[in-house]
Parts: structure tokens; sequence; C-alpha cells
């Protein structure tokens, strides 16, 4: 049984498909997840919605009002918030609603990680900078072991990108692989 599972975030329809950098992670993304599979890694899903209603949005919070503004793209109801039909879930595989960055904070990822006996995260999606950090930096606090596929995640800006997987996320001692490394290693 193994104990490593592939974290894929945030590449819902409506990122994907409005914003130029994370469209580019979708190919390494589809490489990488039937060699997951193949090997019997397991997938987890991880999708960002808020509330149509605003309910969960507090007042001093500038970037989560300006995101629950942008009309349905980030509500939760809305089909912009599925997992981009490219890399639909297959029957089985969880997906997690998240309402912040981190996919740990207020949902049930640890639990369903912890009961399937995995110590092992590998990330990929967008944005580097946001979904990817924070949850490297949750998982790390949560003693998990981990592993980002470089070309598999990406940033809106590319410095931001280049720095936390050149230097951040090796410093702090995360296997850093391309997309095809990491499947070669399967």
């Amino acid at each position: 049984m193994t104990t490593t599972a592939l974290i894929v975030g945030d590449m819902q329809t409506g990122i994907v498909d409005n914003y130029p950098f994370a469209a580019g992670v979708l190919p390494v993304v589809e490489r990488v997840l039937p060699a997951a599979r193949a090997a019997g890694i397991p997938v987890i899903f991880i999708r960002f919605g808020l509330r149509a209603s605003g309910l969960d949005i507090p007042a001093g919070n500038q970037l989560i009002s300006t995101l629950h503004g942008a009309g349905t793209l980030f509500h939760e109801e809305a089909p912009e918030t599925l997992v981009h039909p490219r890399i639909e879930p297959l029957p089985g595989e969880p997906v997690v609603l998240k309402r912040r960055a981190s996919a740990f904070s207020g949902t049930d990822l640890d639990r369903l990680l912890r009961a399937q006996g995995i110590d092992s995260i590998v990330l990929t999606g967008v944005a580097t900078g946001a979904m990817v950090a924070a949850i490297f930096y949750d998982a790390a606090d949560r003693d998990y072991r981990l592993t980002v596929l470089s070309d598999a995640c990406a940033d809106g800006e590319p410095d931001v990108h280049d720095f936390l997987v050149n230097r951040v996320f090796p410093a702090r001692g995360a296997d850093v692989l391309t997309g095809d490394e990491w499947a070669a290693r399967l």
C-alpha cells in the first residue's frame, strides 16, 4: 500500500480558462494523473469556492472580498469552481472544497490523508505563491513529507514561482521534480 497522495489544487474550470499561467500547467497534470493512478497513488482534488451569500467573507479581508466580487468565478455552486473537465476526478476520488489558500484550513483533508495512511504529499496546482505554498507550509507543520512538481505548478508572477520552487521549497526539505521526473520514479 502506498503512503503517498497526489494533490491537484485549484485546477478548476474558472481558473484554468481565465488565467493563462494556470492553463499552461494543465498538460503536465494530464500526464501525471494517469501515472499516479496506474501506480495506485491516491489522487485528491482541491477546489476553491466561497458562499454566494458572502457570509464567509470577513469585512477586513480584501483578497477574499475581491475574489468573491469577481462574479460567480469563485462561488462554490458555480460550474467555474468544478475541477477542469480535462482532468476530471474518477469515481471515488475525493474533491475537497476549501475557502482559503490552504486546503487544510477548515476542511477534512488531513483526516482523508491520515485515514489512508498517507505520510507523503505530492503537490500540483495553482498558484504557487498561494495554494501550493499554503498547503506546503501547513503540510510541513503536520509532518508530511513533501514533493512539489515544478512544472505542474505555476503562478501569475513567474519570479514568485521560481523563487519558491528553486529556493524555498528545497531549503525546507522538499523534493522538487518535474512531472516527468516524478512519473519515471513510480
